[in-house]
């Protein structure tokens, strides 16, 4: 088997501004056939409800049944799942679960008010949504782990129904995805996926309730389903392909590296891992190790894939310069694989999880560091953040005018609202100003 040959860039060359720019580029286009098909489903779905989920559910899962409680699963059969399960997954699911538990109760927001010099009452009223859904891929690709990150800080936050869905393409299950579900506190599960379950979860059909948000990973289908119904209901985000930086400084075990650049790698074609150092020597021992490594892994094909069209080994001057090509990057996962992680934390200012110190393997951070692995992708780090319990809270401002306020402040608005030529508001604020 020929070696994998990964691009090298270095930062002092004349046309790398260029070379990282064609490196970072994804096309995030949807194509139009895949449009026309959500679009379709969506319709059919809001129109025709259960009976329109039963058809896709028969056509895209190949299980037919006669309605559509036939596809929901009670708490019963969650707790039947996480008996069933061998103990050590059992016990992982359950400790993964309590420190995700414990990390996000400390994002939990207070409603909060306080009085101005009038008397005048001004605030925030923090409210959790009232029901929210969970997306969980199906089939071949399991992710008990993801339920566990979605469900959990929306419990957290107050959210009183999570509603889940999850295809069960053949009628298979996936137990410990139905297990995560009873851990989490899911409240209820319908083995429906695809297009149609974003569709039934935004509109609400007979059966499935509409909800406030929807959240969670799926294939193209889903996510271009996520994007047509964001504006009739919330949405976490839009994911690209999974990402890893790794800054070091050249110290860290060659091996480790190459394993952290593979656990991205073996998702997918298109994920992309990126290695920047000082140490030229370095990299090449890292190249080493990826060629080493590489005929071990059971996902071999994807991770030469991905490793050959989108990885990249960067050279720079410096930590200082390493910080500033990340930055570029926004990364969604970026280690920091070095001495003394804490001295760089000032100069990193866009990554959606900062994995600090040679030991801490972004893998931990997909399962059971406590952090959320929902992470913003393709440079969104500039921009957004981790899903956490604040997507599950909504703010309403407070404010509660005594007279004396109401006459002080009414003249400002008189003032803006005359400036502005909207004489009902101004007349409005007017009234309540004392002669």
């Amino acid at each position: 088997m020929t070696d994998v040959t990964i691009k090298r860039l270095n930062a002092s060359q004349s046309d790398f501004d260029s070379a990282l720019a064609k490196l970072l580029a994804w096309d995030d286009s949807v194509d139009h056939q895949v449009n026309e098909s959500v679009r379709h489903i969506l319709h059919e779905v809001k129109t025709r409800g259960d009976q329109a989920v039963l058809e896709f559910t028969e056509k895209f899962d190949r299980l037919a049944v006669g309605s559509v409680a036939e596809l929901e699963m009670g708490k019963d059969r969650l707790q039947k799942s996480l008996d069933a399960i061998p103990r050590d997954q059992r016990e992982a699911l359950e400790k993964a679960a309590e420190r995700i538990r414990d990390y996000h109760e400390r994002q939990d927001q207070k409603s909060w008010q306080y009085q101005d010099q009038d008397g005048t009452i001004l605030g925030q009223k923090v409210t959790p949504l009232d029901r929210a859904g969970l997306y969980v891929p199906g089939g071949k690709a399991a992710y008990p782990s993801s339920v566990l990150m979605n469900a959990i800080p929306a419990k957290v936050a107050g959210v009183s129904e999570v509603i889940m869905v999850v295809p069960t393409p053949d009628g298979v299950v996936n137990d410990m995805v139905l297990a995560a579900a009873a851990i989490a506190g899911v409240d209820r599960v319908f083995t429906v996926g695809g297009a149609q379950a974003v569709g039934a979860l935004a509109y609400g059909t007979e059966t499935i309730p509409s909800v406030d948000k929807i959240v969670g990973p799926g294939n193209i289908f889903v996510a271009t389903a996520k994007r047509e119904v964001f504006g009739v209901v919330g949405i976490d985000m839009i994911a690209g392909p999974s990402e890893i930086l790794v800054i070091s400084d050249g110290k860290t075990d060659p091996d480790w590296i190459a394993m952290d650049l593979f656990s991205q790698a073996e998702h997918d074609e298109q994920a992309q891992s990126i290695l920047i150092s000082p140490d030229a020597e370095f990299l090449d021992a890292v190249e080493a190790s990826i060629n080493k490594l590489l005929p071990t892994m059971e996902r071999a094909d994807i991770i030469r894939t991905s490793m050959t069209d989108r990885a990249a080994l960067i050279q720079v001057a410096d930590l200082k310069e390493a910080a500033d090509v990340s930055n570029r990057i926004a990364p969604e996962h970026l280690e920091l694989s070095v001495e003394d992680p804490q001295a760089m934390l000032d100069d990193i200012r866009h990554a959606g999880a900062i994995f600090m110190g040679r030991y801490t393997a972004e893998a931990l951070g997909d399962y059971c560091a406590g952090p959320n692995h929902v992470l913003p992708t393709s440079g969104t780090a500039r921009f957004s953040s981790p899903l956490g319990v604040y997507d599950f809270q909504k703010r309403s401002s407070l404010i509660g005018f005594s007279a004396s306020g109401a006459d002080r402040m009414g003249r400002v608005a008189s003032v803006l609202a005359r400036g502005e030529g909207l004489t009902a508001h101004a007349r409005s604020a007017e009234y309540r100003i004392k002669d």
